[in-house]
């Protein structure tokens, strides 16, 4: 674990740990701190995607152990969505976005100081990363108060960056690095070749010959000729010859070459902790904000959920997994969108329908809507109203593993025996064609028996199940299925809709694929 005040990485320009007044990532009060591991859910609910594709589209933050790490108030949930609803405004976005841009200069420039040999043109490259720091705060603090941002973060950098501008620690950085600039742009020298001999002294108004001579051979320019002077390459790293001028130079002007030593020695940690944790955790909002530009030009929509305490009214319009979409939506492929809703004392979906249909990804959809709306972004659809759960637990289908010695559902008992033990009345469970390495009979007296264990919680939870008969457990349970075409019902619409559980749709596709159905059984007995 590490704080989320401090940068994850030792990158250059980045400052030592230090308390932040306030965060980006959540009020005050709530000072959280970053997970390196990610949750168990994530590789059953295919969360680790859309991490991971998130934490690749901004990959020098180092986004990914924020995103494994879900807040748990409601003050923090809507404290990010209005920060969120504020960069979704032009002006901030834009804001933030130079604001980015000039940090990744500053970046690259420390990092090219930190390359280099010679130590006056290391410090040279310091003095200009500062002055980029300095330039990006002169810009970006009035660039947001432009903008107007209204919520709570957004408010209180402004006020930070109002009282860090007026302080005596940036004036006299911002005071040092222009003074500097200065003393170094006053100097002046020149260099004489004489064979194998270079002199470097102090410019003392001597005539540019290049003009002379130019201008002696201009009146012999008849047409456009080839240009045979040579231009001098421009590289950070200095050969051997200009580090030996560059050495000559700085005995000439001890005074300059002194300033900028005391430049960078004095204002060695220039960068404000703060403002470099705003740098990266911003990044987070920023990442998912170009995640849902890119699929919304494919009719895919994005809301900010109420997210509740309590559980008597939950739903969702039109939507869908996250990750199915970021990989399909692309190739052309239309993205199918559900709705569910729960009220009152409704507890437990129970899906069921034919194989292929979208049951699995529509409980996977279910676990990553709880999921981001606990990290305090917009999820997938047109409304929501979710809960806000302490945790969310899986159970998928797994290939044995021959190192616990547990047979297959023997492995399936102990995983939910564990979730069950752990899991508290906040808690969401996922459950996902369980128990289908055994018969028919047994299957359906242990999954009663868990249901039943569910409804004494008083959990949350969506079964996926081929038993029908589990949708009578309980009056907290309600059924959906998954749907064929009414017209071919061998084609599956991957829309899953609340209604009785019959069976009817997977028996008649399979009998219509062995030509089994009414139709084909009363054309062949009339032969």
């Amino acid at each position: 674990m590490h704080d989320s005040t401090l940068p994850a990485q030792a990158d250059p320009g980045r400052t030592a740990p230090a308390p932040a007044p306030f965060s980006i990532l959540g009020p005050g009060s709530e000072r959280l701190v970053e997970q390196d591991q990610a949750p168990d859910c994530f590789v059953d609910l295919n969360l680790d995607q859309i991490v991971a594709r998130l934490g690749a589209s901004k990959e020098e933050y180092a986004l990914i152990p924020l995103l494994q790490t879900p807040l748990a108030s409601l003050q923090a949930i809507r404290y990010r969505h209005h920060v969120m609803q504020d960069l979704e405004q032009a002006a901030t976005c834009a804001a933030v976005q130079a604001w980015a841009d000039s940090l990744r200069t500053m970046r690259a420039q420390l990092a090219q100081r930190a390359k280099l040999h010679e130590r006056q043109q290391q410090n040279a490259w310091f003095l200009s990363a500062a002055e980029t720091y300095c330039q990006a705060l002169e810009q970006f603090a009035p660039a947001l108060r432009v903008a107007q941002p209204r919520s709570e973060g957004f408010r209180s950098l402004q006020a930070y960056l109002d009282a860090y501008l007026a302080a005596d620690a940036y004036t006299q950085l911002k005071a040092a690095a222009r003074a500097t600039r200065a003393a170094l742009d006053s100097v002046r020298y020149a260099v004489l070749i004489q064979g194998d001999l270079l002199t470097v002294s102090r410019y003392q108004d001597e005539p540019d010959y290049s003009a002379e001579v130019a201008a002696c051979f201009e009146r012999f320019r008849q047409a456009a000729s080839k240009d045979y002077r040579v231009k001098f390459l421009d590289e950070p790293e200095m050969n051997h010859i200009e580090a030996k001028v560059l050495e000559f130079v700085a005995r000439l002007f001890p005074d300059a070459f002194a300033q900028l030593t005391a430049f960078c020695e004095t204002h060695a940690d220039y960068l404000d902790v703060t403002l470099a944790a705003f740098d990266r955790e911003v990044q987070f909002y920023m990442a998912y904000l170009d995640h849902m530009k890119a699929l919304r030009p494919y009719g895919l929509n994005f809301c900010y959920p109420d997210v509740e305490a309590r559980h008597e009214h939950l739903y969702a319009r039109e939507t869908f997994d996250l990750a199915l979409a970021g990989k399909l939506a692309p190739q052309g492929t239309t993205i199918v969108t559900n709705d569910f809703e729960l009220r009152g004392k409704e507890r437990i979906i129970i899906v069921s329908g034919p194989n292929q249909g979208g049951k699995t990804t529509f409980s996977r959809t279910f676990g990553q809507l709880h999921y981001l709306a606990r990290l305090g972004l917009p999820v997938p659809g047109t409304a929501a109203r979710l809960f806000l759960c302490d945790q969310i637990y899986t159970h998928y289908e797994r290939q044995e593993d021959i190192r616990n010695q547990r047979g297959k559902l023997e492995d399936d008992l102990f995983r939910i025996h564990r979730i069950l033990d752990a899991a508290s009345p906040r808690s969401l469970i996922i459950m996902n064609e369980i128990f289908t390495s055994t018969t028919l009979k047994d299957a359906l007296f242990l999954a009663h028996r868990i249901l039943r264990q569910i409804v004494r919680l008083d959990l949350l939870c969506v079964c996926v199940t081929f038993i029908d008969e589990l949708t009578q457990v309980s009056d907290t349970t309600v059924s959906m299925v998954s749907t064929v075409a009414p017209d071919e019902p061998a084609r599956r619409t991957y829309k899953v809709i609340r209604r009785p559980a019959d069976g009817l749709s997977y028996a008649l596709s399979v009998a219509q694929k062995y030509q089994l159905d009414a139709d084909n059984l009363e054309r062949r007995l009339a032969r």
